[in-house]
């Protein structure tokens, strides 16, 4: 088997870069893959263009009549384009995409007259055999019946020859069985319950759009070394294998030059973005050895987070043009940082203003203070939700290590805005003097522009980080779909504006205060009950940790005990009572993030197992039998004291015998554990069996495994090494 890992090398290292030329400039090929704007314009009728523009707009339904133009408009479209099939795209609760291509072409009963066809049927709705996609029990998995609806929120698009559409994904009795339903729903909400309040400062604001720029974080490794290993290639990490001497400590691929063969396969990927309309703009190495980021411009959230899980996708199939494999695990390394998927949200005006960037004026700026605050106060009171939001098994690894933000939820805002929420907490009771009124405005809430000029300090360690214009939600793991922690944070943030709205009415309404002293005097009591949310210090910290505890503020550490929060009380009334998902939506999603966390972690033990068994202990033993042949050969020659001369290569012989044995017994009691875990009947014990009782043996298994790296010789260990992993460019 060490033949393999000789062989990969040998071929990663000989490999040349795959020349990729640029197509056009970006902005002449952006979007030419995608059925938007211009496209619609040219191959729609004006009544089926106006009804689709509608739909992106106001979410008005559309007619069947015009479905079916717009259906033969987008058929046209796509085979001016060589395309031959189409799928509905959608986002089942795999975490991934799927799809089912179906070609254009049909016949006659008799065989005869073949065309190309394409109907508003098609286009609208779809029954794909659905029945293995996770459900959470909502149906029998002998009933197939799963539909998926068109989005028109979000554009088609082309890959390869095939029209993709992307659509939503639900039950025959209506429960959403995707990603993409409960996230309509709550952008809905949000932009309901912000436009309500955003018309106390600008009566003319109709709509508010949540926008959300995301991070990609990767590892890309060569394909080759990454078929050498089964770890990689069945979970997306290495389960062992010791670290690398050299590392990331010295800070010099961080932002360094990028490697040729990487940068061609950046620019082949951003060939096939500015196709397919994802406006990537960012490109550099990251801070761990073939480690590097991706980022766009921001976008409507629904359209961010298609682009992100399309971008996922193109991306595995460029790499292959390129001999890579990608890695999006949270942790495919040990001893280096890990990935993560950085949300950036922010919420938008149809008026073109930004509510998270201050302003010029004490109005614009009072509206900015109104929308930060609220958004400090959801998180406030929806942490551990939050918390739940970005629950897996592979983003375990990775929160609370060196390079990630910790699991305890909290809020960074910096120095500056700290010392204005110290300000605006003084206001008066009640109705504010002339005097208050002249100060706040222009000494606290009118000075926030030049408070905020150069106020560009971040803490990495934050998981919930204000940046300016925007709050950043570090805390994503990079395999993750957005949809799910942009679904609980616009829902936790639209619930804490209907009630912030609520509380200001009242006392306008009651108390007779004035509109803006209203505000300020809600704003006061937020900013005292949301203390104990806001830090500004070190995350990392056994202080903090501490520190946080006696705030009251969660650290869930492990998916199992986040994930409870999901069906807690307050998580279901919340999204009852938006729409967001109904109380078997909720529990259906518990019961598969609870099995897909067991799952994995099966399959790793499953995996850890056979590799410690059938490739390190196998490898250990032809190595001591080597060096048992060469004691022999020294007892020959030197007779009774061959013990004193062959003292090193015997204390080696017992090391890596007791290595053997730690592997052995460890793996013995890891499937016992297993055994006994699988007879649990409760998703939710299972789950926690496998977190408590056979996640720990990982760490007992690889250290046994990692020294015995250590003491073979290199020559016959089988397994790719990290140095050869990480460093092979």
């Amino acid at each position: 088997m060490a033949t393999l890992r000789f062989q990969s090398l040998q071929k990663a290292t000989s490999r040349k870069p795959v020349a990729v030329e640029e197509l056009d400039r970006k902005s002449a090929i952006f979007g030419t893959n995608v059925f938007g704007d211009k496209a619609m314009r040219q191959f729609l009728t004006p009544e089926a263009y106006k009804a689709v523009q509608s739909a992106i707009q106001h979410g008005t339904k559309i007619d069947r009549k015009l479905a079916e133009y717009i259906a033969m408009g987008m058929k046209e479209w796509a085979l001016s384009k060589g395309v031959t099939h189409y799928t509905h795209w959608f986002q089942p609760l795999t975490g991934t995409t799927a799809e089912k291509h179906d070609a254009f072409f049909e016949t006659s009963m008799d065989g005869s007259d073949p065309v190309e066809k394409f109907g508003g049927s098609q286009l609208v709705q779809q029954e794909p055999d659905a029945s293995s996609f996770p459900n959470g029990g909502i149906r029998n998995t002998f009933e197939a019946r799963g539909y998926t609806a068109w989005d028109p929120t979000s554009p088609a698009f082309i890959f390869g020859t095939t029209l993709c559409i992307p659509t939503v994904f639900v039950s025959y009795t209506g429960e959403a069985l995707d990603n993409k339903t409960p996230l309509l729903r709550a952008l809905h909400a949000i932009d309901t319950a912000a436009t309500d309040v955003a018309k106390y400062f600008d009566k003319n604001v109709k709509k508010i759009t949540p926008t959300l720029g995301w991070e990609q974080e990767y590892f890309l490794v060569d394909s080759a070394l990454a078929y050498s290993r089964p770890d990689i290639l069945a979970t997306g990490r290495t389960l062992l294998g010791h670290t690398s001497s050299k590392g990331q400590q010295l800070d010099d691929h961080y932002f360094g030059s990028i490697p040729t063969r990487v940068l061609q396969y950046m620019r082949d990927l951003e060939n096939e973005c500015m196709l397919l309309g994802i406006p990537v703009k960012t490109r550099h190495n990251e801070v761990a050895p073939n480690q590097f980021e991706l980022a766009p411009i921001f976008e409507e959230t629904n359209l961010a987070v298609d682009h992100n899980s399309l971008l996922m996708d193109v991306m595995q199939k460029v790499a292959e043009r390129h001999d890579f494999k990608v890695l999006f695990h949270e942790k495919p390394f040990k001893g280096v940082n890990g990935s993560g998927k950085h949300n950036n949200w922010s919420l938008a005006t149809d008026t073109g203003i930004n509510l998270l960037s201050p302003g010029k004026t004490p109005m614009s700026n009072l509206q900015f203070l109104t929308f930060f605050i609220n958004t400090i106060k959801a998180v406030h009171d929806y942490e551990e939700l939050l918390r739940a939001s970005i629950a897996s098994a592979s983003n375990d690894h990775r929160l609370g290590a060196n390079e990630a933000p910790p699991a305890i939820i909290s809020v960074f805002i910096g120095q500056q805005l700290t010392k204005v929420l110290a300000e605006l907490e003084g206001v008066s009771n009640g109705k504010l003097s002339p005097e208050e009124k002249t100060d706040l405005k222009l000494n606290v809430v009118g000075k926030l522009p030049d408070v905020l000029l150069d106020n560009t300090d971040r803490n990495r360690t934050s998981p919930f980080a204000f940046t300016g214009n925007k709050f950043e939600f570090r805390a994503v793991g990079s395999s993750a779909n957005c949809a799910v922690s942009m679904t609980t944070l616009n829902s936790i943030v639209a619930k804490q504006l209907i009630d912030f709205k609520a509380e200001v009415d009242a006392l306008i309404d009651k108390k007779g205060l004035k509109k803006d002293e209203a505000i300020f005097n809600v704003l006061r009591e937020y900013i005292k009950v949301t203390k104990n949310i806001l830090f500004e210090g070190d995350g990392y910290s056994e202080a903090w940790e501490k520190e946080a505890k006696k705030r009251g503020l969660s650290n869930h550490k492990t998916t199992p005990k986040a994930l409870k929060s999901k069906v807690s009380k307050i998580a279901m009334d919340l999204f009852h009572e938006l729409g967001v998902m109904n109380h078997v939506e909720v529990e259906a999603r518990y019961e598969i993030e609870l099995e897909e966390y067991t799952k994995k972690i099966q399959i790793e033990g499953r995996v850890l197992g056979d590799i410690a068994r059938n490739h390190v202990i196998p490898t250990a033993i032809r190595y001591q039998n080597i060096l048992i042949e060469n004691v022999k050969g020294l007892k020959e020659i030197f007779g009774k004291d061959f013990e004193k001369i062959a003292k090193e290569q015997i204390g080696l012989i017992k090391e890596i015998s007791e290595h053997i044995e730690g592997i052995n017994s460890n793996v013995d009691a890891m499937i016992e554990e297993r055994k006994k875990a699988n007879n649990l009947t409760s998703t939710e014990k299972m789950a926690e069996a496998y977190c408590d009782k056979v996640k720990p043996y990982f760490d007992v298994i690889r250290e046994h495994c990692d020294k015995l790296e250590l003491l073979v010789d290199d020559e016959i260990w089988t397994l790719t090494k990290y140095r050869e992993l990480l460093f092979t460019k």
